[in-house]
């Protein structure tokens, strides 16, 4: 097992996370964050007038919603076990070498693109804030920064959903820490599976 040198820093000291509230919400030291999960339209199986129509609710929702916002992509792999135990079954049954071959060259393929991710699957999020005031006088309170990111929230839905699209709250802890620790791991899976795939 691989020691923690005492003068290494830790992981919290790169996360701003102070506390992840039951209701999702996330505090900093200077702001409280929520996150939006967001169902897309297939673009692309549009017409060219749905298109348009698209692209000219988008720039409304853009000039509308005239406050910080983040968006964020999570492309998490296809488990294609079931797929690849489905493949050696069937195989099995044939008593020709050549098709065991490519059925064999064939799970390495698939394989291969799972790990880069291009069969991947894609999660949308757009994520929110409000800044706690420094000065103490004007602190607002807990209640006027739920209502003020309510109010953004309604207002994205209201322009997404114009564009087709479906939004919704992350609105509990279990969410919030699923989607957090998503994206802190996936840059080192990634790594490790590019190093095995390059060793191959």
């Amino acid at each position: 097992m691989k020691k923690i040198k005492k003068d290494q820093p830790s992981t919290q000291k790169f996360i701003p996370i102070e506390e992840i509230l039951k209701n999702g919400m996330i505090k900093t030291k200077d702001k409280y964050v929520k996150i939006l999960k967001i169902t897309p339209i297939n673009y692309n199986l549009k017409s060219e007038l749905e298109k348009q129509a698209i692209l000219n609710s988008y720039k409304i929702f853009l000039k509308t919603c005239n406050f910080d916002i983040q968006i964020l992509i999570q492309s998490s792999k296809e488990n294609l076990e079931k797929n690849i135990n489905n493949i050696k079954k069937n195989i099995q049954k044939k008593e020709k070498k050549y098709l065991e071959e490519k059925a064999q060259n064939y799970i390495e393929y698939i394989n291969k693109i799972n790990a880069s991710k291009k069969s991947s699957s894609k999660n949308f999020y757009i994520i929110i804030s409000k800044k706690i005031p420094k000065e103490q006088e004007y602190c607002e309170s807990f209640e006027m920064i739920k209502n003020d990111l309510k109010e953004k929230y309604f207002k994205i839905k209201e322009c997404l959903s114009r564009c087709g699209n479906s939004v919704f709250e992350v609105n509990t802890k279990e969410e919030t820490l699923k989607i957090i620790n998503y994206f802190l791991n996936t840059r080192q899976e990634i790594k490790k599976e590019e190093k095995k795939y390059k060793k191959e």
